[in-house]
This record gives structure tokens, C-alpha cells and sequence, in this order.
């Protein structure tokens, strides 16, 4: 403004900054973690994300965002460890059967996929994944209808050199390249 006030602030229109946001392109994720409450034998916990950051060099940290009140956010405040895959472009099946709204229960999502528990972290690991990452929540962090779950890398690997990263973008999950 000409007398050096800042201007007002305004809302921004949520299709507005979802168009927005939709322009960054993003890798994908499969979190995990196992429920040892639900059930006799528990039950395993799987959620598609692209909201997943590393944080931090030294100490080893990441960082993903979870919808607020979703089963995830739920249970990864009283369970501590949890793993993540790194999805690659031939997982897309997998990307889309774990970001359904109004799913199927986790047990039948997890029915025929291939997995093994992490040592770390007794969550399901996807088979066939880019990378995998074990760890446990350092801090859970309010932010808007989101919660930051940020959390110490336990173990890190790379058991698939070959393949590239599968991506979401504007809406879709896309090949790189």
C-alpha cells in the first residue's frame, strides 16, 4: 500500500490452493504400522501418502502429514514405530488400493499383497519397493486438519536399485520421465 501498511489479509479459496498444490510434483509412499490392539493378533495398518519429507541429516529424520482423526494419525500416537516404503512406478495398484476413502478393512488390503515385518518396527514392509525406512515417532506436531508426525530413522535400505519412483501429480500418479 502507498502508506507502507501492510495490505489486509485474505482467504484462500481451497480449490484454489488444491489446483496450486497440485502442480508439485510428489513421490509416493506406503506407511505401515502394526496394531497390536485390534484383534487377538492385531491387525496391520496401511496408508498411501505423498505428504513425506526427510528432515534431517544428523539425527536421521522424517517427517509425513496425516489427516487429522484418520485411523493412521489414530494409531501412530500410541504406537511408536511404524515403517515406510518408497513406491515404485510398477506399485501404482498398490498406491490406489491404500488411498481409497470408505475402504475395505486393512486385513483384506493386505490380503495379497507381498510384505515382510521390519525388524525395527514389526510394521508390514512392501515387497518389491525402491526403499524402506523404519521409525519412531519423536514428535507429533497440530496443523490445520493435518497432524507432522516427525520421527527418527531407525533403519534405512535400498533393497531395489532397479525401477524408477512412482509420482503424483495434478491429481494422478504418474511415471518420472
Amino acid at each position: 500500500m502507498p502508506d507502507g501498511s501492510e495490505p489486509p489479509l485474505s482467504g484462500v479459496d481451497s480449490d484454489a490452493f488444491r489446483a496450486v498444490m497440485s502442480r508439485l510434483a510428489a513421490g509416493v509412499v506406503l506407511v505401515t504400522a502394526h496394531d497390536p490392539e485390534d484383534g487377538p493378533r492385531g491387525e496391520d495398518v496401511g496408508m498411501t501418502a505423498t505428504a513425506f519429507v526427510s528432515v534431517s541429516l544428523e539425527p536421521p529424520l522424517v517427517m509425513v502429514s496425516l489427516r487429522e482423526g484418520s485411523r493412521m494419525d489414530e494409531l501412530l500416537e500410541r504406537q511408536g514405530r511404524w515403517a515406510v516404503s518408497v513406491l515404485s512406478e510398477s506399485q501404482r495398484h498398490i498406491a490406489g488400493r491404500f488411498a481409497m476413502r470408505g475402504r475395505i478393512s486393512d486385513r483384506l488390503l493386505f490380503e495379497d499383497v507381498a510384505y515382510y515385518r521390519g525388524e525395527a518396527s514389526g510394521a508390514p514392509i512392501l515387497g518389491g519397493g525402491l526403499a524402506v525406512l523404519e521409525c519412531e515417532t519423536e514428535q507429533r506436531v497440530p496443523a490445520g486438519d493435518h497432524t507432522l508426525v516427525i520421527a527418527r530413522v531407525l533403519t534405512a535400505r535400498t533393497p531395489s536399485a532397479d525401477g524408477a519412483p512412482l509420482m503424483y501429480f495434478r491429481g494422478r500418479y504418474r511415471h518420472l520421465g
